[in-house]
């Protein structure tokens, strides 16, 4: 069974993403080290590229700081592999096909298995196209997560079925970044997906507070927050650890209430 799994092991989980290499790396390992101690159950990774199409302004300044500082994906796995000296809460890179193409699929996938990375989000590969990934993944015990959309409608069922890990499921249309409402209806695509899978369900794009991530980890099973947490790193800098260690403290006590 994939360690994705440990995450969701009867509990709601919370799901912090933080770009990697912003400020600098020393950063992003002290604030994952803060967010694991404070009730993230299981963290994203992403790996800085320069055209994030699934990204909104936060997260895009957030890829070009990082960028300009010269992270390079060797770094991340590094950076990855020194933080399995302590960190055992699963880990994924969410990141795009150019970044697995450029580095070689085979490459990429051995040096995930090598470091503890147990899965990859790709918001960039359609659903008809995984198999260009899938089966590398698979021989490196690498889960491809799939997304779920709010246009997904006749395909939900599909990708569910052969889903791994878990689902991301996309609140909104649109880019990440925070919003004061969600107005899609979650609770008939969850429906649909757990007629499927009993793969767990995480919900992301939009979530900010406390309020919305209760809220969407009852109608799932997990929250996802990405643009909040680097309008944190944004503010606080190098100084980003504590204040993010608080803020995933006080998520995660909300989806687990």
């Amino acid at each position: 069974m994939s360690k994705i799994y440990q995450a969701f092991a009867n509990k709601k989980a919370f799901i912090p993403f933080i770009t990697c290499g912003d400020p600098n790396l020393e950063t992003t390992k002290a604030c994952v080290r803060a967010m694991a101690a404070n009730g993230a159950s299981l963290i994203e990774l992403g790996i800085p590229f320069s055209d994030p199409t699934a990204e909104g302004s936060v997260i895009q300044g957030a890829n070009i700081r990082a960028l300009s500082n010269g992270i390079t994906t060797d770094d991340v796995f590094t950076m990855v592999e020194e933080l399995r000296a302590d960190v055992t809460i699963p880990m994924v890179f969410m990141t795009y096909a150019n970044v697995i193409f450029s580095y070689g699929p085979e490459a990429f996938m051995a040096r995930c298995k090598a470091v503890g990375i147990d899965g990859v989000i790709l918001p960039d590969l359609p659903y008809e196209e995984r198999e260009e990934f899938l089966d590398v993944c698979s021989a490196n015990d690498v889960d491809l997560i799939s997304m779920i959309a709010p246009t997904s409608e006749n395909r939900i069922a599909m990708i569910a079925r052969e889903a791994k890990g878990f689902i991301y499921l996309v609140s909104s249309l649109g880019v990440t970044g925070t919003r004061s409402e969600i107005t899609t209806d979650l609770g008939a695509i969850v429906k649909v997906i757990r007629e499927n899978t009993d793969t767990p369900i995480g919900i992301g794009f939009g979530i900010s507070t406390p309020e919305q991530a209760k809220k969407m980890a009852g109608l799932a099973d997990a929250a996802i927050v990405g643009s909040a947490i680097i309008k944190l790193l944004e503010k606080h800098g190098k100084d980003a650890a504590k204040p993010i260690g608080a803020y995933v403290k006080t998520m995660a006590d909300a989806v687990k209430e």
